[in-house]
């Protein structure tokens, strides 16, 4: 069995319990295939870089695949056809990550913080702000 990270795109309009229930699709379709996911995480509703069939936001997923190349390409033709899935990327790896990824990592450190980034008070750069010239 070959070792596989796999991330998609899933539409902004669908709830996250739809995700949850297309993530547990996707895993039935290994399951079929004889593979298994070993880590799964929805690290929600995030912005797009771009408009993607006319979306700005999209719910991303992360799954950890031990399947076989058949499997994971079945997967794959089942989300090309899903009018809900805007994109997804499969990764084939030498070792899979243990622990959290580094997007929940991320969203860890940043709960942390409190939001508060120091700096000046009033926020901003300093200073006045000037009128525009054109």
């Amino acid at each position: 069995m070959a070792l596989y990270e796999h991330i998609y795109l899933a539409r902004q309009d669908v709830s996250q319990q739809q995700v949850e229930e297309l993530t547990a699709a996707l895993t039935e379709v290994l399951a079929q295939g004889g593979g298994k996911v070993t880590k799964n995480e929805y690290w929600g509703l995030k912005g797009l870089s771009y408009r993607i069939r006319k979306n700005r936001k999209a719910h991303y997923t992360l799954l950890n695949l031990e399947a076989s190349p058949a499997a994971v390409a079945e997967m794959e033709r089942q989300m090309r056809i899903n009018e809900d899935i805007l994109r997804f990327m499969t990764v084939r790896v030498d070792e899979l990550e243990e622990g959290p990824s580094a997007m929940m990592q991320k969203r860890d450190r940043d709960d942390r913080d409190g939001g508060d980034r120091g700096g000046r008070p009033g926020g901003g750069f300093g200073g006045e702000r000037r009128p525009r010239r054109f």
